[in-house]
């Protein structure tokens, strides 16, 4: 069990310390730049969008509850807003509408 936490941490460690290393100027390219400026949104996206689709009783409800969210992110909401929101839809869906 000792041999798998260790192997996380230097793997985890390795990951964190490589950039730091290979790259001690400041990055000039625009294409890199833009590419390493979308990662943290397209990672996120990838981990969470497949989760709400399974986390509700219903797909239905799920779809609610993702445009409500889509929606009050693109008014530019804030987070707690947008979440609480898009529960309070997912919950209201699925009271009363299923």
């Amino acid at each position: 069990m000792a041999k798998y936490i260790f192997v996380m941490a230097a793997v985890t460690y390795l990951i964190r310390m490589l950039p730091l290393t290979f790259f001690r100027k400041q990055i000039n390219n625009i294409y890199v730049k833009a590419f390493l400026k979308y990662i943290p949104y397209a990672v996120l996206s990838a981990m969470t969008i497949p989760d709400i689709f399974y986390s509700t009783g219903s797909v239905y409800s799920a779809l609610a509850g993702l445009a409500c969210a889509l929606i009050l992110s693109y008014l530019e909401k804030g987070l707690l807003t947008v979440s609480l929101a898009a529960c309070a839809v997912v919950y209201v869906f699925e009271q009363f509408l299923l």
